[in-house]
Order: structure tokens, then sequence, then C-alpha cells
């Protein structure tokens, strides 16, 4: 780089402060899970909302807030910094800003745009029965550019600490990793959100619950431990989504509240939360220890040997919990398993605590099905992963 280039980089990648920018996208990222988790348990507890609700201002206030911060910043580099910072994307040989800024304002629109047409949508056809409806899949799609945004831009602050820190060979320096871990974990959560229908306690033992984790959750662990420049970065990941579904699990409940819409078919009294989070925390610690042991082998065997670790972990843990999870044992505030929407009938799995069963032949060919699936998640999360730790925009 010659000193005419270093001259235009922005100042921010030669200090150690940490961006405002970054500050504010976490913030608007757990403002929108916090609002996302909150509506959920209001359509779950009372019905029918408005625009208006507390829920849905936490939503759309992480959505602002993103898209203004971000926003600001494409201005400020594009018109009020001397020269062109060569830590961002240019768009249309005009406007600059980092890579994850631009994704938060692209999701903080679709968020807004999602807004009206799900209100006609509700005018429209009522109530929802399922989560992901049209204008709640693209508010769903702008909630995940805004939490890949933040991620985006964490990973970036992480890889230019290294840069500055690199002759002191730290794995981990300064507060950018940990920023990583915990946007991570609310990506996590996200997923774990979204896929929540093929989750239910009562489906933990069919092949379906272990063929959607094994979609979802290995690439989400192992990107992880790829990104995160912590020792235990897949764990610190799984452990903020525990604590993010923990802390729903234990706080709604505390709340009173009722249903005003129909048909009533189970007494609520109050808010009703999101399950007992996935036992996630014990296939991502596996993940973090057998992750250095395969560093020098080809990347398909480190997928097939992490993919496998994880389901096997995932299945050897989650299926005997589910018993626990449906027995009464589990009736108290901490796993809190009387969390029966009211819409839904009293002769339903879940009220009369039983499982979904199907014949032992589809749950022996779901896994087999499940192993290709988690072999496949963790070849794409090593390489998103290894993309995340390589950005500097």
């Amino acid at each position: 780089m010659t000193t005419a280039d270093r001259s235009r980089v922005d100042s921010r990648s030669t200090t150690r402060a940490l961006p405002w920018q970054l500050a504010a996208v976490v913030f608007a990222a757990t403002s929108v899970i916090v609002g996302l988790i909150w509506d959920i348990s209001w359509h779950m507890t009372i019905g029918r909302d408005t625009f208006w609700t507390p829920a849905h201002l936490a939503i759309y206030t992480g959505g602002a807030v993103a898209g203004l911060a971000c926003g600001f910043e494409v201005l400020r580099r594009s018109f009020f910094t001397k020269g062109a910072p060569d830590d961002g994307v240019t768009v249309w040989r005009l406007f600059n800003g980092p890579l994850g800024g631009w994704l938060c304002i692209w999701g903080a629109v679709a968020m807004l745009t999602s807004a009206p047409f799900d209100d006609w949508w509700h005018a429209a056809y009522g109530l929802d029965v399922k989560i992901i409806s049209p204008p709640h899949a693209l508010l769903a799609l702008g909630f995940i550019t805004i939490l890949g945004g933040a991620l985006i831009m964490a990973v970036a602050e992480q890889g230019r600490e290294a840069d500055r820190s690199a002759d002191r060979a730290a794995e981990a320096s300064g507060v950018a990793p940990y920023i990583v871990a915990y946007t991570g974990g609310l990506v996590l959560a996200m997923l774990s959100i979204f896929t929540t229908e093929y989750h239910d306690r009562e489906a933990m033992h069919l092949g379906s619950f272990y063929v959607v984790s094994a979609l979802v959750f290995p690439f989400a662990l192992v990107a992880a431990a790829r990104s995160t420049r912590l020792r235990f970065g897949a764990t610190a990941t799984a452990l903020v989504y525990t604590l993010v579904m923990c802390a729903q699990a234990w706080v709604l409940p505390l709340f009173e509240g009722s249903p005003k819409l129909g048909p009533i078919r189970t007494a609520v009294t109050h808010m009703v939360s999101l399950d007992f989070p996935l036992l996630l925390l014990l296939p991502a610690i596996g993940i973090d220890l057998l992750m250095p042991r395969l560093r020098e082998r080809h990347a398909w065997v480190q997928a097939a040997a992490l993919g496998v670790l994880f389901l096997a972990v995932h299945a050897v843990t989650q299926w005997p919990f589910a018993n626990f999870l449906v027995s009464d044992a589990s009736r108290n505030w901490f796993f809190n398993t009387d969390n029966i929407p009211y819409m839904m009938p009293p002769d339903w799995l879940r009220p009369m605590r039983q499982f979904a069963i199907e014949p032992i032949s589809r749950t022996v060919s779901a896994f087999g099905l499940a192993c290709l699936i988690a072999v496949l998640s963790a070849r794409v999360g090593l390489g998103w992963g290894d993309w995340l730790r390589s950005v500097r925009r």
C-alpha cells in the first residue's frame, strides 16, 4: 500500500475505538430479536394486534436504527470524507459504505415495506395460522439481512483488530471477537425461531426434527467456530442463544395476558413464551474441541467429522431430554412447559404431553438423510466461516 493509499484509509481503521455504527447495529439486532420473540408471544397469548404494539415498535425501532445509522455512515463516507475509504464497498461509483452497512440498509427497507403489507394481509385473511406468511417472509428476510449485516460489520472490525495486533500473535484481541459471538448467537436464535414449527418438543422423536436440525445448526455452529477469533467460538455463540431463549422463557410468563380474539380453546392468564432452548451447547463444545485437531485435514474430511459429531451429540442429548420435557416434572418456572397457546385445542399433543409418532423405519431413514445433510451443512459453514474471517470491509 502506497503512502497515498494509506492516507485514504478511514481513520477508524487505524484507531482502537469501536465504530459507533457497529454499536448501533448491535443494538438494532438485539431490538429486533426482542421484538420478534415478544410479538410471537403476543400472538400466542392475546391474538390479533395492531402496528403500535410494543413488540412491533421494538422490531421496527431496530430496523430504523440500523437503516439510519448505516445510511448516515454511507453519506459521511461518500460526501464528507476526504478521499474514498478503502475499507468499504462503493455503489454506483458514488456511495461508499461498509459491506455490513449496505445489508442493514437493505434489511431496513424490507422491514419497513413489510409493515403495510402485513397489515393488509391480516385485514384480508385474518389471524396467521403459520409463522411464515408472505408479509412475515419479507419481514423475516429483513430480520436476517440486518442480523447478517451486524455480523459482517462485527467480523470486519474483528479482522481489523487482528491486523493491528498481528505482531502479538493473539488469537483474540479487543472486544470485537466477543461482539462477533454475540451477534452470531442472535443469528442462531433467529434461525431456531424460524424453524420452531419443526422443533416443538412433541416432535423431538420424529426424524424430521433431526433433519431440520442437521440443515440449520451445523452450518451456524461450524461457521461460528471458524469465524470467531475465540478458542471456543461455537460454544460462546450457542451460550448467547441459550441465554436469550432461557430469558424469554423465564421473563414473559411474569406478565399477565389474556386472549382478545376467538376461538379461545385454552385458558391463558399470562404471556405464553416460546419453548425452552435446544441443547445446542453440547454439540457446540464438541465442535470447538474437535475443530483444531482437524485443521490440517481436507475441508470435506473436516465437514464429515463435524457434521456427524453434531448429529450424534444432538440426538444423544436431545432425544432423552425430550422425555423429560413432556413429563410433568418439567412443569415449573425453569423449563416452563405449560406454554400452551390460547388457540390450541386441549386434545392436541402439546396439552396432552404426548409425542408425535411415526414408523421406526421412517425415523431410521430420516437419520440417514440427516447425517448427509449435516455434513453438507457443516461444509457450507466452513466456507462461510472462512469468508467471514477474511472480511475487512
